[in-house]
């Protein structure tokens, strides 16, 4: 039987070429999947543009666009063509005859396999290499735009007398310049290299010489290109020098020169400058000279020059010459970086006036008037109450409020304010069309004074607008509807066939259909087939709930918008809402900054504006062009509306020169100052994270002496939120105060200081931060001069803590399972002293909001823990403010309120001094904790007090003077009764 299997003697299978089907099967799916991936690509691009164009800033994405591709081919090209050229002229210069060498009989193998293939490879290394220095540069499009659009700051630097544009805009374009000739140098110095020894210019192991003539003039041409382009590295790095940053050891961070930079690095680097333009006329002359002898002596000699002149010198002249009279020969450079630090972070005005923090003058009456209108406290903190509106104003479980909240001011009243926004985690029935279609929006803004709990309340807020739909004092009929916000991440589909849940009401649902101007429209079907491959959502293109009128909204969150159509700007952190005419618009805060200020010392965004509201939200973490900024501006305002998406940009800064440099580049984006309705500018604001950044260059640049500055004598720091288990930065606070010398209550934005490294308080900074005052941005600085230390923050939160009255609320909050949550911290001088008030909350074990509860109030010394802010004014100052019910005609306003009541009648006097005795033996017990004593001590208050009723009663009667009697005794035995309910 033959072998069938396949063996040696079965037939032999032979393998042609597919069949015409197949390889048409396989060349239509090639095709097909060519056209995807371009597909892929366009559908990117082309939804970018839609989006803008929806917004109206495509002049935005076009400059951006043509200014990246420009980019792109001019370098790419320039590249291609330097790394071509010279591998095209490193092979046409080679050697018609090859050694006959080991060496080069090994290469004709390579030089024979690549022979048919060269122009192609030569192609594709060619394009590699233009490819990615193309996407290099066109990152580089903001550099370019700032050169090239760059306006004068008209201010010049102290060491150059260069205008601080050229460090700002011009610099940094030239070191790119320079990066990309190193680059360029470089790469084709090793192209030709390569070429050259493949080719037999270069031998490494064949006879007689290294390398030929043409080779060696060709290589040694690049090497003075590179040595051309190092000496103008040299030059250029004498003007870095001016933004050079370096430790201090006074500060730790210093910017621009010092002593050794001008006496030592800046003569190194010009003479490293002349040497290295010797050396590349060195390099160049082997053309002529044929030798390497000269060139090499030459960069020998830059090297050993950049090891002893521009190392070695410094460190000699900074050890010999500077150490030993540091503070001396640094004097001049210090001033400098001081005035150009606090120029360049708008530090420069701020007004300083000395405090003695003592707390001390005035009679009690003037002290508790003045408490009472010299600020308005907010009792409600925005970063507690929030689970307040969530659980009063929430109405349906998918509605949610920020984790914390916004301050706003309305019809003079500091108000919070929070937006009823969409939470799509709490929706029940997760699918595609619930989440894209049905739940859209959220509703309504929610308001509560500030300064107020509702009356007859338990605690909670007194809401001005509230309900759903809401009604209030905010503007009446005002659009609810809330599609864009700080928690709407994900797309949604709109205005079509489907109706979105409106909201619910009496167990009914109402739809709605948007009609806003906001988003893309779906209806085409190139548009859906192109959201349909970004968002990789394929229902979109098959879905009957998209048709005529349906729009795709996305991109939705105020400080995103803002960024995409202005991304040359940095984002506040806090984007708040307020309610403008008749929709609720996001306004949002932005700066323009730049990191090449000369002398200014930089900081770190990221880390600056950190503090106890941002630990935990990234939400309100700044969006930041750029980490590193020694230079900063709030020169624009923005709005985002609420209900359509329309992204409006304001000039604010009009002097800002970085600013006028972003305008020239997009023309017609930034809309002019005078342009701001006055209904808008009424609830602008000084922003947060501006002065977070300054508070903390003022805790060392308030220091404008030399000297002092030098000796870090006086350096502060913003305390650590003593409400906040983690070390991290008080928050400031905006707060309508009164500050010394004003004549009214400002809208501002506070913080405290103490001395680095100690709790007592060292200053207090107030900035006016209404936007429709003629002082808006004005700065007060109040340095603690006194000779007893102030308590900080942290030190009074402690001792408040130490308290037995806070100490026994603790633990009966503690035993009933509540907690107890501290508030804000505010902090307001007051004569000659400051006035400290915190609210405390408490959140019961089956409550699941934080309920007003007590306030603590803090002045000269004088501490008080009661119910109500007008009970803890009064306590603290020994009397009652004209806002509040007078003394009791019986009794004396000056009476020393330790002392007992005085009475004609000597039995109901008896009696009143044996409860003043109960009363004070009771507080003795109550600090010591000897609680059976306390127990005898209430016995026997309560005894006294019925002793001296008892007394009245017999006394009521007798003569025509009784009545005065009575009403004198009834007084006194009010005090009594008084001080033994509170010691109850």
């Amino acid at each position: 039987m033959p072998d069938r299997g396949g063996g040696p003697t079965g037939p032999r299978i032979r393998v042609g070429r597919p069949s015409r089907r197949v390889r048409t099967l396989l060349m239509t799916l090639g095709v097909l999947a060519v056209l995807g991936m371009a597909f892929v690509m366009f559908a990117g691009f082309w939804t970018d543009w839609l989006w803008y164009r929806s917004v109206d800033y495509s002049s935005v994405f076009t400059t951006t666009l043509w200014t990246k591709i420009g980019l792109f081919f001019v370098f790419g090209l320039l590249m291609a063509a330097a790394v071509g050229l010279n591998i095209w002229l490193a092979h046409r210069l080679r050697p018609p005859l090859s050694a006959m060498s080991m060496e080069q009989q090994s290469l004709d193998r390579y030089r024979m396999g690549i022979a048919p293939y060269k122009k192609w490879l030569l192609l594709g290394l060619m394009a590699l290499v233009g490819l990615i220095a193309g996407a290099s540069a066109s990152s580089q499009w903001r550099t370019w735009l700032m050169w090239v659009n760059g306006v004068p700051f008209g201010q010049k630097d102290p060491q150059f007398k260069l205008d601080v544009s050229f460090y700002a805009f011009d610099l940094p374009w030239y070191r790119f310049l320079l990066g990309f000739g190193f680059a360029a140098a470089i790469i084709s110095l090793i192209a030709a290299a390569l070429t050259h020894y493949l080719y037999g210019g270069l031998r490494i192991t064949s006879p007689g010489a290294r390398a030929t003539a043409a080779a060696t003039g060709h290589l040694s041409v690049l090497l003075g290109l590179f040595v051309t382009l190092k000496a103008v590295a040299y030059w250029l790095d004498r003007y870095g020098l001016a933004v050079k940053s370096s430790d201090f050891k006074a500060t730790g961070n210093w910017t621009g020169l010092r002593y050794v930079d001008a006496n030592a690095y800046l003569p190194a680097k010009t003479i490293l400058f002349c040497i290295a333009v010797i050396c590349a006329l060195l390099f160049f002359a082997t053309l002529w000279r044929r030798t390497w002898q000269l060139p090499l002596i030459g960069f020998g000699l830059l090297v050993l020059s950049a090891v002893l002149i521009g190392g070695l010198y410094p460190a000699i002249v900074q050890q010999f010459q500077v150490k030993p009279n540091e503070q001396a020969k640094e004097t001049p450079y210090i001033e400098k970086n001081i005035e150009a630090t606090r120029k360049a972070y708008g530090i420069d005005g701020v007004k300083v006036d000395n405090i003695a923090g003592t707390g001390e003058n005035g009679s009690a009456e003037q002290q508790r008037d003045q408490a009472e209108s010299i600020a308005s406290y907010r009792l409600n903190d925005p970063n507690v109450v929030s689970p307040t509106f969530q659980q009063l104003e929430q109405e349906r479980k998918y509605y949610q409020f920020p984790t914390t909240l916004d301050i706003d001011r309305y019809n003079g009243q500091d108000t919070i304010i929070g937006l009823r926004e969409l939470n799509l985690d709490r929706v029940d029935k997760k699918n595609w069309i619930n989440q894209h279609f049905i739940y859209t929006h959220g509703y309504g803004a929610i308001a509560a004074k500030g300064t107020e709990i509702q009356e007859g309340s338990d605690g909670s807020p007194a809401f001005t607008e509230q309900g759903l739909p809401t009604t209030g004092t905010l503007n009446e009929g005002y659009q609810q509807r809330i599609y864009f916000g700080e928690k709407t991440t994900q797309y949604s589909i709109v205005g079509g066939p489907q109706k979105e849940l409106d909201y619910e009401e009496g167990g009914g649902q109402k739809t709605y259909t948007y009609e806003g101007k906001g988003g893309i429209d779906l209806s085409n079907p190139l548009n859906r087939a192109a959201y349909a491959t970004v968002f990789s959502e394929p229902q979109m293109l098959y879905s009957g709930a998209i048709g005529d009128g349906s729009k795709i909204l996305y991109n939705r969150t105020p400080k995103d918008r803002v960024e995409a159509v202005a991304p040359w700007l940095t984002i506040d952190g806090d984007a708040y809402p307020a309610v403008i005419g008749k929709r609720v618009v996001w306004i949002v805060d932005a700066y323009t900054t730049t990191n090449g200020y000369p002398y200014a010392s930089r900081t770190t965004l990221g880390t600056t504006t950190t503090d106890a509201l941002t630990d935990d939200d990234s939400q309100r973490a700044v969006v930041a062009q750029q980490n590193q900024v020694n230079y900063i501006r709030n020169s624009v305002k923005a709005t985002v509306d609420a209900y359509d998406g329309t992204v409006t940009l304001y000039t604010w800064d009009e002097k800002d020169p970085v600013l006028k440099t972003w305008k020239k580049a997009f023309p017609g984006t930034v809309k002019a100052k005078s342009d701001i309705p006055a209904e808008l500018k009424e609830h602008l604001r000084y922003p947060q994270d501006l002065f977070k950044v300054q508070r903390e260059q003022l805790g060392v640049y308030h220091v404008t002496n030399a000297d002092q500055f030098y000796n870090a004598s006086d350096v502060w720091q913003v305390p650590n939120d003593p409400t906040s288990r983690d070390r991290v930065a008080v928050p400031p606070y905006y707060l309508s105060l009164e500050m010394p010398g004003d004549d009214r209550q400002r809208f501002s934005l506070t913080t405290t200081f103490t001395p680095s490294g100690r709790p007592n308080l060292s200053a207090y900074m107030a900035v006016d931060a209404d936007a429709t005052s003629d002082q808006y941005g004005t700065m007060r600085l109040l340095r603690v001069t006194g000779e007893s230390e102030v308590d900080g923050p942290v030190q009074w939160q402690s001792k408040l803590s130490s308290i037995p009255a806070v100490q026994e609320f603790t633990r009966n909050a503690e035993t009933s399972k509540s907690n107890m949550i501290y508030g804000n911290l505010l902090a307001v001088p007051m004569d000659s002293g400051f006035l400290y008030v915190e609210p405390i909350y408490v959140q019961g074990s089956n409550a699941e909001y934080p309920l007003l509860k007590k306030v603590a109030v803090s002045y000269g010394g004088k501490t008080a823990f009661e119910d109500t802010l007008d009970e803890a004014l009064n306590k603290v100052f020994g009397a009652e403010g004209s806002g509040t019910e007078p003394p009791d005609e019986g009794g004396d306003e000056g009476d020393d309120p330790s002392e007992p009541p005085t009475t004609s009648d000597p039995t109901v006097q008896e009696a009143l001094e044996d409860a003043q005795k109960a009363f004070e033996d009771g507080q003795k017990a109550l600090k010591d904790g000897d609680w059976e004593a306390y127990g005898r001590a209430q016995s026997d208050l309560e005894d006294a007090l019925r002793r001296a009723e008892e007394a009245e009663a017999k006394a009521g009667g007798t003569g025509n003077g009784g009545q005065a009697s009575d009403d004198s005794q009834a007084s006194d035995k009010n005090q009594a009764s008084d001080k033994g309910t509170a010691s109850g």
